[in-house]
């Protein structure tokens, strides 16, 4: 499909309220599949239709379990509390330590206009969360505890050491996935959650 120009904090259209998405078009279809290739080419981990310039209710996310997509997400609960770094496509070289709930169920409809609920712990709740508020036209940086902070490049000398402890934090996920279980569930229509 396409990379589509990703709007940054000071676009106006940011700050505005995404539409809901009444019928499954193709042109709905066509975005979709922009915004993953948008998404995935800027390495993010979701994005709101908004980002892309285009006020509908619709979030393309993927934290590590492969693509979801949100068609009119609302969170229906949420629970506990974590505390940690967030960033923004919309804001590049930035992030701030925000407070968000731990767990969240949402009710979206799929790509296909299907009805699901999907329940997301850890990053999935925060990634959750950070792009619903972006179909309300709110950031994170109301959130941020302790002001915004550049994030540092990788300096090319130490390109291998990083890559390093990149290979270990990812080891160290792998155990702590396979401890913890999925960070998403998925019921679609007719099955059963656990409430």
């Amino acid at each position: 499909m396409a990379i589509r120009e990703i709007r940054v904090m000071g676009d106006p259209i940011l700050e505005k309220t995404s539409k809901v998405v009444k019928h499954n078009t193709s042109r709905n279809q066509t975005l979709i599949a922009d915004m993953l290739d948008t998404m995935y080419d800027a390495n993010g981990v979701g994005l709101a239709a908004v980002q892309v310039g285009v006020l509908k209710r619709i979030v393309t996310m993927d934290v590590g379990e492969g693509p979801i997509i949100l068609i009119n997400p609302e969170i229906l609960m949420s629970s506990g509390e974590q505390i940690g770094e967030e960033g923004c496509l919309s804001l590049p070289g930035k992030y701030g330590i925000v407070k968000r709930p731990d767990f969240v169920r949402v009710k979206a409809l799929d790509e296909d206009f299907n009805p699901f609920i999907i329940e997301g712990e850890d990053l999935a709740a925060r990634a959750l969360c950070h792009e619903i508020a972006h179909l309300n036209g709110e950031m994170y940086v109301g959130l941020v505890e302790d002001g915004l902070h550049d994030t540092t490049p990788i300096e090319e000398e130490s390109y291998e050491e990083q890559e390093l402890i990149d290979e270990a934090e990812e080891s160290e996920a792998e155990e702590s996935d396979e401890e913890r279980g999925p960070l998403v569930r998925i019921y679609r229509e007719g099955e059963a959650f656990q409430d």
